[in-house]
């Protein structure tokens, strides 16, 4: 069972930035593929960014140049650097662990942290 747990989300004006963290109960990067998902209200949730174990990174078209996705092993932990912030962007943010091994399909959600855009 992995357990993750996000933080730093909260209120920023256009044009700002925010660091989000998700902290994973141990050292699961070399395994798992890491991702941030977003949900905005009425919407379907979204792939922001990804990082798999080899450390290839993947984003989603509206947020590439603006925001960065990197682990820190020895913190256990899995960063979204987010600039340059627009009003769209606001959602709440999840961390994602997925693995596939044999035919079975690991995937672990947190419990998300708010991200707001306005002034």
């Amino acid at each position: 069972q992995v357990q993750l747990v996000e933080s730093g989300g909260g209120l920023v004006q256009p044009g700002g930035s925010l660091r989000l963290s998700c902290v994973a109960s141990g050292s699961i990067f070399s395994r798992y593929r890491m991702g941030w998902y977003r949900q905005a209200p009425g919407k379907q949730r979204e792939l922001v960014a990804s990082i798999t174990s080899g450390g290839s990174t993947n984003y989603a078209d509206s947020v590439k140049g603006r925001f960065t996705i990197s682990t820190d092993n020895a913190k256990n932990t899995v960063y979204l650097q987010m600039n340059s912030l627009k009003p769209e962007d606001a959602a709440l943010y999840y961390c994602n662990a997925y693995r596939g091994v044999a035919g079975i399909q690991l995937d672990y959600w947190g419990q998300g942290t708010q991200v707001t855009v306005s002034s």
